[in-house]
């Protein structure tokens, strides 16, 4: 069953949860079937327009299926953050508040050393609060640097059930 009623609409709300969450888990095919890794996250985000960056090592896994798929590899991704379960009388009367972003799009490795720089320079400003990194050539050729574009991701928020007198 489809929760409209719990979809996230306004773009101030969908950042507030991209802001929040501290990785995504990307979920993809390779030769050795289907898999899920969690990473951390940079974005840019308008409406119906999500662009998530990550690093990784230049050699593994994911990046070997990224190359094996030609630069475009289908992938699904999933982040949450507010996961708080809440007890009812009866276990149908349980429940869970979240706030997600869910969606599919295509991963591709960042070749253009200032991309890398840029999507870096994101990645530290939105999750470590450094503002002023410099990053040195050499750093950055060590690293992978990969992309999600996506188009098709819906955001849902459950709050928390009111509290009873």
């Amino acid at each position: 069953m489809r929760r409209a009623d719990r979809e996230v609409h306004a773009p101030e709300d969908v950042e507030a949860i991209l802001r929040d969450c501290a990785d995504v888990r990307v979920a993809y095919q390779d030769a050795q079937g289907l898999t899920i890794v969690p990473v951390n996250f940079a974005y840019e985000f308008a409406p119906g327009m999500l662009r998530l960056f990550m690093h990784s090592a230049r050699e593994g896994r994911k990046i070997d299926a990224i190359r094996a798929a030609g630069n475009v590899l289908p992938v699904a991704f999933e982040m949450d953050c507010d996961a708080t379960v809440y007890t009812g009388r009866t276990p149908c009367s349980s429940t869970t508040a979240f706030r997600s972003i869910i969606g599919t799009g295509v991963a591709s490795l960042v070749e253009d050393t200032e991309q890398k720089i840029e999507a870096l320079t994101l990645l530290m400003r939105q999750r470590t609060a450094m503002h002023d990194v410099t990053f040195l050539l050499r750093q950055v050729a060590k690293v992978a640097v990969w992309r999600i574009e996506s188009t098709e991701f819906t955001a849902k928020r459950h709050p928390a059930p009111a509290a009873r007198m």
